[in-house]
């Protein structure tokens, strides 16, 4: 064999090597935990073929505790660049058989390698995460690592989509990267998140809990907010990440994907002409009415189990890509909470951030009263929603189908947010207060002297709805742009979604606000 042949073959059996990273026992493990490698999950999520690798020689450099004895091509991190349906991303995904992937100085620079390139070239940054957290023989070098990741996070956070997967533990430190990127998705079972594991918590508060308990995906999807897609396991994780990108621009200079449309963006839906119950009192399914209005009823969910009080996901109008926030009467009445108020306000800044069109439909009776909420500083929260909506300059088409009293109307993008297109339902309410509350309010001296206090007041709650319970005094004042027919309201949201397409805004030159965190 030449020389020239022999120095392939050398090529070869690295690649080789550095292909089973920690060898076919840990990989073994792995398979049995029910969890793939870090190289077939990268195969499963980008499209067949278009994985670049890059750094697959890397090694560490520690010589602390036998380290300098052990070294592993790729040191516990894949990275490179691929295409998700044609479009370039970048992907780092933690290997855990090797090291547990647990982050040395040189995976970190792996990693940070790739968000570079992200950056300079303008495209979505996916990270799959399984680590056991800092390589405790690196000491301080592995903390330096975890910061630069961060840092570029940061950097990075409204310019290019950052998209985490949780698939196995994320522990520590580590758990700072995904909850500094846009999306976070864990996978039932075979992931958790937390700072502090089950064996601290027990020595410092006493508390008997589960790596599951603590921080499974069930935990952070419905409880903490913490994750933003529960998937039933590794593989449905990495479908979500495309569909996810499906609604995405590649950056926050480019325009959301458009997709061709079958479904006629006049499609009249009968349905939502009788969809508002007769009693006020009585709720409707909010789902009803994005699935009728959005193109085929395809819609992709956010927090699904978080804050069900309020529903927030992205969907399409005649092809475009929209962020959707609606309230939810079936669920608290559809009332505002300190966790819908954070939840939509997160996710109307990403789609502000990423110049996606948001089209909102209100029904809404105010915030939910009480102590544990004010406590809870709802007041802040419901500020971060506002704030939100009065900061973003995309496309904003509003739709009131019944309640919209007091606050609570301002916070759902109403035309002095800076709404472009402010429609309403015929039985739309809007108001500072439902009739009952005002007539307590305006009429509790008068009702005191009638004869019949409850007759008195049951008139005066007519003579206030007569007057109030309606979406003309909006409409006379400007506020409400037109009164619309239900069923028609594809048709009139598309259309304003097409006039609006050339919009352009500046809010005022400053370094950044300060929204109330």
């Amino acid at each position: 064999m030449s020389t020239q042949q022999e120095k392939i073959q050398e090529l070869i059996d690295k690649r080789a090597e550095a292909r089973i990273g920690g060898g076919e026992k840990a990989i073994d493990k792995q398979h049995a935990k029910g969890k793939y490698t870090a190289r077939e999950r990268i195969a499963q999520l980008l499209d067949e073929g278009s994985f670049e690798e890059l750094d697959m020689f890397v090694t560490h450099r520690c010589t602390n505790f036998g380290q300098d004895k052990k070294h592993i091509l790729g040191d516990g991190v894949v990275t490179g660049f691929g295409t998700i349906d044609g479009r370039l991303v970048y992907i780092f995904a933690q290997d855990f058989t090797v090291f547990g992937g647990s982050l040395s100085e040189t995976m970190a620079l792996k990693i940070c390698k790739v968000m570079d390139l992200a950056m300079k070239m303008g495209a979505p940054c996916i990270g799959l995460n399984d680590s056991g957290g800092a390589r405790i023989q690196e000491g301080i070098n592995a903390l330096a690592g975890y910061a630069e990741i961060f840092q570029r996070n940061i950097m990075a956070s409204g310019v290019v989509p950052q998209i985490s997967a949780i698939l196995g533990p994320c522990a520590g430190g580590a758990v700072y990267s995904p909850a500094l990127t846009d999306f976070t998705i864990m996978a039932k079972g075979i992931s958790y998140m937390f700072l502090t594991g089950p064996s601290v918590v027990k020595t410092v508060t006493g508390e008997d809990v589960t790596q599951e308990q603590l921080g499974g995906a069930s935990v952070h999807s419905s409880k903490s907010g913490v994750t933003h897609f529960a998937a039933e396991n590794g593989e449905e994780a990495l479908l979500i990440i495309r569909k996810l990108l499906s609604y995405i621009p590649q950056n926050n200079l480019e325009e959301t994907p458009l997709q061709p449309c079958d479904d006629p963006i006049d499609r009249l839906e009968d349905a939502l002409n009788e969809i508002i119950p007769e009693s006020a009192k009585m709720s409707y399914d909010m789902y009803d009415v994005i699935g009728a209005i959005i193109d085929n009823g395809e819609f992709l969910e956010v927090q699904r189990d978080f804050a069900k009080n309020i529903i927030v996901g992205f969907a399409r109008f005649n092809g475009q890509a929209v962020g959707i926030v609606a309230n939810q009467p079936k669920v608290l009445a559809g009332v505002l909470d300190s966790n819908a108020s954070r939840k939509a306000a997160r996710f109307v800044r990403f789609c502000d951030a990423f110049n996606i069109p948001l089209v909102t439909l209100v029904d809404v009776p105010g915030f939910l009263p009480g102590t544990g909420q004010e406590y809870n500083g709802v007041i802040l929260h419901g500020a971060k929603l506002l704030y939100a909506y009065g900061e973003a300059t995309v496309p904003k088409v509003t739709v009131t189908l019944r309640k919209s009293y007091g606050g609570a109307h301002i916070v759902m993008s109403c035309k002095q947010l800076r709404g472009d297109i402010n429609y309403a339902w015929p039985t739309s309410e809007i108001a500072v207060m439902g009739a009952e509350g005002a007539v307590g309010v305006l009429y509790a001296k008068e009702a005191k002297e009638q004869a019949d206090p409850a007759a008195y007041k049951k008139e005066k709650e007519e003579e206030y709805r007569k007057l109030f319970a309606n979406p003309y005094q909006a409409a006379k004042y400007g506020y409400i742009d037109d009164v619309i027919e239900p069923r028609n309201t594809r048709f009139r949201v598309i259309r304003a979604l097409q006039m609006l397409a050339t919009k352009k805004v500046s809010n005022p030159p400053k370094k950044h606000g300060n929204i109330p965190l």
